[in-house]
């Protein structure tokens, strides 16, 4: 028997039981040296903040101390009783550090301008995670009978077979959805065209490692564009969903479902038209009204497709444009939303707008052509709805303004062709910035965003309509809230972890996500972004919703907001495809940062002395660094495993904890929490059998 022990005794002085009360939340990948920037303090206690340290994670020495003026009280919040923002932009040093204020400290973060090298590709990995048809992370395929036509609103074409296999699982159930994709491939599309240089060249067509001279995002967005145009057979021929919520049958892989949709258990899969009436096969119904909504996301991404694919497919480039231009005359004969289809729950995307739809089809209409009379549609269409509604909004239903961000609005307001709109598009998109700046005065975190479903999708759009206007206007009226938000999305929020999955990659993120790949077969979804925290009056209204594991998050919860790390909740914990794709232009942005100053992205780790081995395994470091490997094995018994998590979390310390299979399936919520503190989780064999004699290692005794 061997229970989980510390070598280094003298750590057991810090055994007594230990209650923390105050945080300080920190952006855990860190900051570029001109950023803003700003760590929260929040405390269950009533009391005032005065002065703070950054200070050398290595030496403990000071290196920064903000006094009174560097502090702003923000007070009493939701689950806390004091809180603070604690600025330290004066220092721009580039290194690591961690902030101090009374006797709490923060996580390590970094300061310094190529800190996000190589991010901007962590999302694609998800992405590609999320193909159907072939799906490179299974090495197999999936939905390949895909599919059989539902809903016409004519009555004239259900029941036809059309080969619609391809696209991406929309989140971790794995229904496809044209208003999602589209916006995605116009997301990836549109941060390639703002930052190409961010983005690398590691995989090809098909997601498979090794690279095809084809940057990786634009291969991720043409997968998606071959599925738009099977979702577009002909100029007469638009489908909007494929499958429905019969697919919410319980967990599994893409490749081993077998749900039966009346055609045979694991075939094809119902089809659903763009639909100008209202859709839904049982119960409940969508409220469509139109079909610009759709086609005017087609229209945009076929359009930028085309331009950007040209110079590496140029005949699929011309189907593109071609399709772009029927799309964009069908949607405007065609006003209106066409929403998502429900089935057996009341659940879809009840998407209320379209103006802004058709805006951006004609924007890019007017940069692929040059013709004056698609910017004056664009103007007009943009009249129609100035500012994205949930900007400064309470609520919204599921998806109500989407896309979240209205690029039209900066294309308006980069152009030169008209100065009078482009003056007023500026405005525009200043003042939905503004609405959410004052929704967000009094929050300790900045936080104007509504807790809605998704609410990190719509933190997203926010901080890149932020960074646009910065770029068009150089007005720094945002640029705090902007860097606030980006902050929350990389833990610096009340519950301190990245919204990111696996990213940064030691720090604290989701370890437990809504996802059949991660609850199943412990595979990581690196680079999704779930949810977000929403407003505990929705969660506890969802349907089917509940917490398969004690709640880590419990004294950071509030009767107002909630966020949990917990496969069962589905609300706040699933990583979803569109978001995800949000992502590439914000972390472009970052990356590029890097590459002005000279860093080369991924550039290797130089090892200055080899390890020392013994028996296959390694038994001494580099001699000529200080550092020490703390190492934790366990088989039966887990005595002392809050002391020493306490303890490691006390002086920001990773250790590697080797474990048998007896103990992972003994102590799983332990374990949860160790991978979610950043320690390394190994195997230590799984009954803890003895393999060999010490003393004769080359002859095992088991036959």
């Amino acid at each position: 028997m061997e229970k989980i022990k510390i070598s280094l005794l003298f750590f057991l002085i810090f055994s007594a039981a230990y209650t923390q009360s105050s945080w300080i939340r920190v952006n855990q990948v860190g900051y570029l040296e001109d950023d803003v920037k700003v760590a929260v303090w929040i405390s269950k206690e009533k009391k005032t903040i005065r002065e703070f340290q950054i200070i050398d994670p290595d030496t403990r020495k000071i290196l920064f101390t903000g006094l009174e003026s560097d502090i702003r009280q923000t007070g009493r919040q939701p689950a806390f009783e004091s809180s603070a923002r604690l600025n330290f932009t004066a220092l721009k040093i580039p290194g690591s550090y961690i902030l101090k204020a009374d006797d709490t400290e923060s996580v390590p973060f970094s300061i310094g301008n190529d800190i996000y090298a190589g991010a901007a590709d962590i999302p694609l990995q998800y992405m590609r995670q999320q193909r159907c048809g072939y799906n490179p992370f299974l090495k197999d395929s999936c939905h390949v009978h895909d599919a059989i036509s539902v809903g016409d609103p004519d009555d004239k074409r259900n029941g036809l077979y059309f080969n619609t296999t391809g696209g991406w699982h929309d989140a971790s159930d794995y229904l496809q959805y044209v208003t999602t994709s589209a916006n995605a491939v116009y997301q990836m599309l549109f941060a390639y065209s703002r930052y190409p240089g961010s983005f690398g060249d590691a995989y090809d067509t098909n997601g498979n490692e090794g690279a095809n001279g084809i940057p990786d995002i634009l291969d991720e967005a043409k997968w998606g564009l071959d599925w738009l145009v099977k979702m577009n057979p002909d100029p007469d021929t638009y489908f909007n969903q494929l499958a429905d919520d019969r697919d919410h049958i319980g967990f599994t892989l893409p490749n081993e479902q077998k749900v039966d949709y009346g055609w045979g258990s694991g075939k094809e899969r119902p089809l659903y038209f763009v639909s100008p009436k209202p859709q839904g096969l049982f119960k409940y119904k969508n409220r469509s009204t139109g079909m610009a909504s759709t086609l005017g996301k087609y229209a945009s991404s076929f359009s930028l497709g085309a331009r950007l694919l040209a110079a590496y497919y140029p005949e699929f480039a011309g189907i593109l444009a071609q399709k772009a231009k029927e799309a964009y005359r069908k949607g405007v004969d065609n006003p209106g939303v066409s929403q998502t289809a429900p089935g057996g729950a009341p659940y879809f995307y009840e998407e209320d707008n379209w103006a802004d739809d058709m805006q951006l089809a004609a924007m890019e209409m007017h940069q692929a052509s040059g013709k004056k009379e698609y910017l004056t549609q664009a103007v007009n269409y943009g009249r129609m709805e100035p500012v994205t509604p949930w900007m400064g909004a309470d609520s919204a239903r599921h998806y109500q303004w989407y896309p979240f961000v209205n690029l039209a609005n900066y294309h308006l307001s980069a152009q030169n062709s008209d100065l009078r709109a482009r003056d007023e598009f500026v405005r525009n998109m200043r003042t939905g910035l503004q609405r959410v700046k004052e929704r967000a005065e009094g929050d300790a975190f900045l936080n104007g965003i509504p807790f809605i479903w998704c609410s990190n999708n719509l933190t997203v759009g926010f901080i890149t309509q932020c960074r646009l206007y910065h770029e068009i206007t150089g007005d720094d009226a945002f640029l705090e809230i902007e860097t606030a938000m980006r902050d929350w999305l990389l833990g610096c929020n009340p519950w301190g972890t990245s919204m990111i999955v696996g990213y940064p990659q030691q720090g604290d993120t989701p370890v437990d996500p809504h996802s059949a790949f991660t609850h199943l077969h412990q595979m990581p979804v690196t680079g999704g972004i779930v949810d977000g925290p929403i407003y505990n009056s929705i969660f506890s209204s969802l349907i089917g919703i509940y917490l398969a594991n004690a709640d880590e998050y419990a004294d950071l919860q509030s009767d107002y907001v909630v966020y949990h790390d917990d496969y069962a909740d589905y609300s706040t914990n699933e990583p979803t495809m569109d978001g995800t794709a949000s992502l590439t232009y914000y972390l472009g942005y970052l990356g590029a940062q890097a590459k002005q100053t000279g860093t080369r992205i991924n550039q290797p780790t130089v090892r200055t002395k080899q390890p020392v081995r013994d028996a296959g395994g390694i038994v001494r470091g580099d001699a000529s660094t200080k550092q020490l490997s703390l190492v934790f094995t366990g088989h039966e018994y887990a005595d002392g495993a809050n002391v020493i998590r306490e303890v490691l979390k006390k002086h920001h310390i990773k250790g590697t904890f080797f474990l048998t299979g007896d103990f992972y399936r003994k102590y799983p919520a332990l374990v949860r929490n160790l991978q979610k503190e950043g320690h390394y989780m190994g195997p230590h064999s799984d009954k803890h059998l003895l393999y060999a004699d010490w003393q004769n290692r080359d002859s095992t005794l088991i036959a």
